[in-house]
């Protein structure tokens, strides 16, 4: 207490300065992530390979990033999030180098990997300095913000991208992304710092035991197995769509243009910068109803794709809007894994809870890019040098078979997290009441001295939450 009201008080200002710095990193992340979703027809030209090889492109990126969460985690810890963000960024500088120059398809693969390192250091980078720089009444907002406008990079990536691309041709193009990203380096260079107060505050490597342990015990709590199949379930329909296989389907499957298909794929990201508030509103608001909001959102994405295939002929505009507006709420939505990741497990391991609930979308989304890669490549008749909209029917109707088996094992872990809430929740206040506090995550704060946000007593809204009802918060 005596530390935190001898702390003098963060002017707004600086940490606005360094949250937006922070904030070009995070969209010039997105840019680089989200670049080859719009240059994939082109890159199956330029380096002459078919659907499955181009396939390998996005599933080296997105492989990458998944198995990246933890360790990168620990690096934070370790080094500061200033210095990741600048290694990120360079490593994604140049990724795009490599992809601008390319030829050959191994070099192109290994661009794609530097992207997807370097990406993996950033969002979660961000995320330790609003801890830092913002009062903890603050940070859910903030949080928040960081991801919905951290989604301007794909806006960027694609009509522009795509103009610029057919323009200036491939190298200029992948040139100009390049330097996009080094100027962002440039600047968290300038402005950011990892504290408000002090320098990085890098402490001794964590040991693997102790590591290995926190991950095991988020593992065993079944609400951070539901938040993982909840991202697993929400979010690769949309994912895969906008980084990869969208393009293609909507040129030469549906037949549009290039800048049409582009501008719909912008229209999907809109869309999702003003669905995410609302979505995190309804969870705030209902946290008891999450998972009707995770299986609402599945039921929409599915319904509206069956409607989509099952169209004869190239479907209407009106229908691909529709659906480009619905997969626009997937981002938002795979987000409330990470909100049981947060009321699921104690402030200390909810680093490894969230690093295993982020697991999950990335591992669906390799599945599906890997499968309509594939898919596409059977389907396409031979002598064919482009997959027919027959080929992306069968392709994208594997979605089915990750959808049913998501939603098998949400509600499985749903189940569980209720039996181990329920049993949780039972026990004596005195033996067990601040265990059940932290397996609800029900965590308000009030104003301490000189400001200080300090975790506070639930009251009457933690008698409540105590009552054999509460299993009704999954």
């Amino acid at each position: 207490m005596t530390a935190a009201t001898a702390a003098p008080a963060i002017p707004r200002r600086c940490a606005l300065l360094v949250w937006g710095v922070a904030m070009s990193a995070y969209v010039a992340a997105v840019f680089h992530r989200s670049s080859l979703g719009v240059t994939g027809v082109d890159a199956a030209h330029r380096f002459d390979i078919n659907a499955s090889a181009l396939a390998t492109f996005s599933v080296a990126q997105l492989a990458v990033y998944a198995a990246m969460q933890v360790p990168v985690g620990m690096l934070i810890d370790r080094f500061g999030s200033r210095r990741l963000l600048a290694a990120g960024g360079l490593l994604m500088v140049a990724g795009q180098l490599c992809f601008a120059l390319a030829t050959d398809v191994r070099l192109a693969v290994a661009a794609r990997v530097l992207v997807g390192l370097g990406d993996a250091m950033t969002f979660i980078s961000v995320l330790r300095l609003v801890t830092f720089w913002f009062p903890g009444r603050a940070n859910p907002l903030v949080v928040q913000l960081t991801g919905t406008l951290g989604q301007l990079g794909a806006i960027l990536g694609a009509v522009p991208l795509v103009a610029l691309l057919h323009h200036t041709g491939w190298t200029p193009a992948f040139l100009v992304a390049a330097a996009f990203g080094a100027t962002a380096v440039l600047l968290v260079l300038v402005a950011v710092r990892d504290t408000p107060h002090a320098d990085a505050l890098a402490g001794p490597p964590p040991r693997l035991a102790d590591v290995r342990g926190q991950l095991a015990a988020a593992w065993v709590q079944p609400g951070t197995r539901l938040g993982l199949w909840t991202h697993f379930v929400t979010q690769f329909s949309g994912s895969v769509f906008a980084l990869l296989w969208g393009y293609p389907f909507l040129v030469q499957g549906q037949g549009l243009t290039p800048t049409a298909a582009a501008s719909l794929l912008t229209l999907m990201t809109v869309a999702g910068l003003l669905v995410g508030p609302v979505l995190a509103h309804l969870c705030a608001r209902h946290p008891f109803r999450r998972s009707v909001l995770v299986f609402t959102v599945v039921a929409a994405t599915a319904g509206t794709w069956a409607v989509v295939l099952a169209w004869p002929g190239p479907a209407p505009r009106w229908l691909l809007v529709t659906l480009v507006l619905v997969l626009a709420v997937n981002g938002p939505a795979s987000i409330i894994g990470f909100d049981y990741a947060r009321t699921f497990n104690p402030a200390h391991r909810i680093g490894s809870a969230t690093g295993i609930v982020n697991v999950g979308g990335f591992v669906a989304s390799i599945v599906l890019v890997l499968a309509v890669g594939l898919v596409l490549d059977l389907a396409t008749p031979a002598g064919r040098g482009t997959p027919d909209l027959a080929a992306f029917r069968w392709a994208f109707a594997v979605q089915y078979a990750l959808w049913a088996l998501g939603a098998v094992q949400v509600l499985r872990y749903r189940n569980a997290a209720r039996r181990a809430l329920a049993a949780e929740t039972s026990a004596p206040a005195s033996a067990g009441g601040s265990a059940a506090v932290l397996a609800v995550g029900e965590v308000v704060e009030h104003e301490g001295e000189a400001g200080a946000d300090q975790p506070g007593v639930l009251g009457d809204r933690d008698a409540r939450l105590r009552r054999p009802e509460a299993v009704g918060l999954a």
